[in-house]
């Protein structure tokens, strides 16, 4: 979803500050220009970790005037909600019989459910790749 965005430009001293007026206390940075979008994408993941639900998007011109938001530059910049929301959502898989009773096995040994474990497992292997 597109989010407006406020950023304080940055000089050769100073990064461009990333403030998000939809998100009060979320604030990121940026050195270069072209990094202000995996910037904020990052900050609002940190920002929503404890699964607080996301708000709808405002409309720029709702903060052209707030006394916070005056002088900088606006963007809108395209969040992944995908990436923030941790909804479960049930999945249905097909693996062998052994392999289940290898997971529930690995999982009770670790004090997790089978979903707890296949979903720990699967984030440890996206991130090793």
């Amino acid at each position: 979803m597109l989010y407006p965005v406020h950023i304080e430009p940055g000089d050769a001293k100073h990064a461009h500050g990333i403030s998000f007026p939809d998100f009060p206390g979320c604030f990121s940075a940026a050195d270069d220009w072209a990094d202000i979008p995996a910037n904020a994408q990052e900050a609002v993941e940190a920002h929503f970790a404890d699964g607080e639900p996301v708000p709808e998007p405002s409309s720029p011109e709702r903060w052209f005037h707030h006394p916070q938001y005056q002088g900088g530059i606006w963007m809108l910049v395209d969040i992944d909600l995908s990436r923030v929301n941790t909804k479960a959502v049930r999945v249905n898989i097909s693996l062998p019989e052994r392999l289940v009773q290898q997971i529930d096995d690995a999982a009770k040994s670790r004090h997790m459910s089978r979903s707890a474990f296949l979903a720990l497992a699967a984030q440890h292997e996206m991130e090793q790749g």
